[in-house]
């Protein structure tokens, strides 16, 4: 329940996020599109979250709620990337592991391999297929594979308390499910993202080898569809913009959390968004607003 002056303190904090007084260690108008647009999502009454850093000083470069724990739908499976790449450490064979898809496994949405016939697939193609194109049926195998106390013990080792993946892919999710595949704090995901991209969750290895994976994301639709990229081919510079980044979309959640180069700067970003998804228009406002963060976040590094 919320009272007349929780309420008040709501429309009073959104108003002001519309009008762009957020937090920067350097106020100033490099973001004002962006967060004139998420301000105006918040009057809605869509939850946000957002936040930037720059990867170099590390300077906080705008920031929305981003202690708040949001649905992340698979930006979760990074955590399970990151156990996976864990693994493949060294002189491990386990690349070539294959694995079996099994009848349990089947989940439908995202991914390729439930439209392939090869009923079997290495680890390390697993791994790739979720990166590109976030493939629930090769999420479900790896996570049977290494199971999900061993993504839990990763995460908490790296340090991670607002951010975790919570279970399988479902279709449905029962009473007894958990209530989201994922969860996750802008603040935690900008630090994964940019821990990651300098080489420092786990190892120097097992870092590049999961940002090669999150390099084929062909899902620019959020706040990198400002980036002019080619959604399938974007592992290269491509005037002189260079992107990793993951996205998670459920029903009411869109979020998106990369690291986004250019000639004049790099930044990690996160953006998360919950909202009532009963007309077009509602998602379709969401996806602008993201849009407009990045054509900001563009502006920074260009």
């Amino acid at each position: 329940m919320v009272t007349s002056s929780q309420g008040s303190e709501r429309r009073a904090r959104h108003s002001d996020l519309r009008r762009g007084k957020h937090r920067t260690e350097e106020p100033g108008e490099n973001f004002a599109r962006g967060f004139d647009a998420l301000g105006e999502l918040a009057l809605a009454g869509v939850q946000v979250s957002a936040r930037a850093t720059d990867l170099a000083t590390g300077k906080v470069l705008f920031s929305v709620d981003d202690h708040v724990v949001m649905p992340t739908a698979s930006i979760g499976k990074v955590l399970l990337l990151v156990e996976v790449a864990s693994r493949l450490a060294g002189d491990s064979s386990e690349s070539f592991t294959v694995l079996d898809r099994a009848p349990r496994d089947s989940v439908g949405d995202s991914g390729i391999w439930q439209h392939m016939q090869s009923p079997s697939l290495p680890l390390a193609d697993l791994a790739a297929l979720i990166g590109a194109t976030s493939d629930n049926l090769a999420t479900n195998v790896l996570i049977r594979y290494v199971g999900l106390e061993a993504v839990r013990a990763r995460t908490e080792t790296l340090g991670l308390t607002r951010t975790a993946l919570l279970d399988l892919v479902r279709d449905h999710r029962g009473p007894d499910d958990a209530p989201q595949l994922s969860i996750g704090s802008a603040k935690e995901l900008t630090w994964l993202f940019a821990s990651l991209a300098r080489g420092e969750i786990v190892s120097p290895e097992v870092s590049q080898r999961v940002v090669g994976w999150l390099s084929l994301n062909a899902d620019l639709s959020m706040v990198a569809s400002a980036f002019g990229l080619d959604p399938l081919a974007h592992r290269t510079p491509d005037h002189n913009v260079l992107l990793m980044n993951k996205t998670g979309t459920d029903g009411g959640v869109r979020s998106e959390v990369g690291v986004l180069r250019g000639p004049r700067a790099s930044v990690s970003y996160a953006v998360s968004m919950y909202y009532a998804d009963t007309m077009i228009s509602s998602r379709l406002a969401v996806l602008d607003g993201m849009r407009q963060v990045g054509l900001d976040l563009l502006e920074y590094v260009h």
